[in-house]
């Protein structure tokens, strides 16, 4: 028989090792992190509870962080996902229709 310092400890490595990233979006068995297309976000997670855009000057950065002289003008929609009163809202952030930034909010209603 194990030890309840042993069951202690390999309880909490399956707990973080079964965690998905702060950065992440579990929708159901999938996930959604940075970088990924707002396709994989629509069929994994469906559609938004709102959705919010606008058109903003940033400067002129490639894919692999290169800074180039000039702004470029980038589409930024804010999606949000309500799940429901005993879930938190998630509000996803794309930019030209990439992920770029994924919040949890308070609790949905």
């Amino acid at each position: 028989m194990l030890s309840k310092r042993l069951r202690v400890a390999i309880t909490a490595l399956l707990t973080i090792a079964a965690a998905s990233p702060a950065y992440a979006f579990r929708c159901g068995p999938r996930i959604i992190t940075r970088g990924d297309h707002a396709d994989k976000l629509l069929q994994f997670c469906g559609e938004p509870a709102s959705v919010q855009s606008r058109v903003v000057e940033m400067p002129h950065v490639t894919r692999d962080w290169r800074v180039y002289p000039g702004i470029q003008e980038v589409l930024v929609e804010e999606w949000l996902y309500n799940l429901g009163p005993y879930q938190l809202m998630r509000m996803v952030r794309l930019e030209n229709g990439f992920v770029a930034e994924i919040k949890s909010l308070g609790y949905g209603y």
